[in-house]
């Protein structure tokens, strides 16, 4: 069975046919970088982490682009209250995305530009669309794109443009031929920083947010490539946009394959500052590690709606637990863990799943399926399937015993559990067996669960 994913604009899941057979391109767009990322940016990284991943194990050559978009009012604004530079900031809080969602096991695309680093080429995607009469330029200094002009608008969102006038709330802006034109160039207010000023035919004044993904995509992928992806919130107006304009310039079709992932809520509502319900990557972080919370999000399926809750990471956490558990109980040393048979039963379910529009819940499913396996038999076959499956989705990597104990980092004090049960040995030999029954049921206390078998006590964190 080969891949087939669901594409946006066609509202169907289609098979997966890339531009150069073994070789595709996709595009995702990334962070605002002005304030540390929230799960729900997680949520969307992580989405897209996991088709690059499923692409590479697949055979195919990967170029992955995720942008940093490091120039907008929200950063303007953010740098002025701090008193620090645009560059300062956005360094800052690129620094704290990295090491947020590398606790993640999110991995870094293949370039990462910003948006910054493409200004010139902004500049020239504009100026094709002028002179074709796409764009104008506004009394108030902008220069708008001509969206009634455009055949097509709305082909991704399923707006017509009559939809679109229907559902107009806003006045039109100084300058704006129609309400549904939007901003490829604003024009520099007196009281904005100079680090946020840029030179350019059209005077003074930076990109607008749509025009830099139109043209980072086209610098770094070309003008045609396969694979766009991003959240749910961005299908309208930032894709169709994206459309327009990038087709727009070069009189190509833009994208072959549209990818959105769904919401995400917390506890079943829509996550906000005002509910007081948001939270950063940094915040979970600080009560769940962070393959825990990886594991939790591959529980639901990109598309659909992804319900955010503690209640869900306790389940997330004794469910991983579970998994590492099983492969605890088997010695892997000298084990090969280099590639994976296909044609394995467990493995070829785990790819069909896969292959059925990145299906990660039912390749979870069948992760569990060989955990089950292993504790039955201690079967090193199976239990050497489920470290490579799972390593595909960027889980169970870690030494089993390792992370069974919580890790340096638990507040743990692994000295004084391995005296415990010496003790209680010592206890059982004595045959004092209340004795060692009170040293298990303090450790138990502490969350401590010992296991014991022919080859001696071992103890994991509850």
């Amino acid at each position: 069975m080969s891949l087939r994913l669901f594409n946006s604009l066609s509202g169907q899941v289609e098979a997966f046919v890339p531009m150069v057979p073994g070789h595709v391109g996709m595009y995702v767009c990334g962070m605002t970088i002005y304030d540390f990322c929230h799960v729900g940016h997680a949520r969307m990284m992580m989405s897209f982490d996991v088709v690059q991943r499923w692409l590479r194990a697949s055979g195919f050559k990967v170029n992955y682009v995720r942008n940093i978009t490091d120039i907008d009012d929200k950063i303007i604004r953010r740098a002025v209250e701090r008193g620090i530079t645009i560059r300062q900031l956005t360094d800052e809080m690129t620094q704290a995305m990295h090491a947020d969602i590398g606790s993640l096991g999110i991995e870094m695309p293949s370039h990462e530009p910003r948006a910054t680093e493409y200004v010139g080429q902004m500049l020239d995607m504009i100026g094709k669309l002028e002179s074709k009469g796409l764009a104008y330029r506004a009394s108030n200094g902008d220069v708008n794109y001509a969206v009634r002009k455009f055949e097509g608008y709305g082909k991704l969102s399923g707006k017509s443009l009559d939809q679109l006038r229907a559902g107009e709330r806003v006045a039109v802006d100084d300058g704006k031929q129609d309400p549904l034109d939007f901003v490829l160039w604003k024009s520099a207010k007196p009281e904005e920083p100079a680090d946020a000023k840029y030179e350019s035919p059209f005077g003074a004044g930076r990109p607008g947010w749509h025009i830099e993904c139109s043209a980072m995509s086209c610098a770094l992928l070309g003008e045609q490539f396969d694979i766009h992806g991003g959240g749910l919130d961005l299908q309208f107006p930032h894709h169709e946009n994206e459309i327009a304009q990038s087709e727009g310039a070069s009189g190509k079709r833009f994208v072959n394959y549209w990818m959105h992932n769904g919401f995400l809520n917390v506890d079943n509502e829509k996550m906000s500052k005002s509910l007081g319900n948001f939270f950063t990557i940094r915040d979970v972080l600080k009560s769940y590690d962070g393959e825990t919370v990886r594991y939790f999000m591959l529980r639901t399926h990109y598309r659909s709606p992804f319900n955010y809750s503690d209640a869900g990471l306790d389940d997330a956490r004794q469910g991983l637990r579970r998994l590492y558990t099983a492969l605890d109980s088997v010695d892997l040393t000298g084990a090969d863990l280099s590639s994976i048979d296909w044609a394995q039963d467990h493995a070829a379910r785990f790819k069909a799943a896969m292959d059925e529009d990145f299906n990660t819940p039912i390749a979870v499913s069948v992760l569990f399926e060989l955990a089950a396996e292993v504790n039955r038999t201690r079967s090193v076959e199976h239990a050497v399937m489920l470290k490579k499956l799972a390593g595909v989705l960027g889980l169970l990597q870690q030494e089993p015993r390792a992370y069974l104990q919580g890790g340096a980092d638990s507040g743990v004090d692994a000295a004084a559990i391995e005296s415990a049960i010496a003790a209680r040995a010592a206890a059982k030999a004595a045959k004092n067996f209340a004795e060692a029954d009170r040293i298990r049921q303090d450790l138990l206390a502490q969350g401590i669960v010992l296991k014991d078998s022919a080859q001696g006590t071992t103890w994991v964190k509850a």
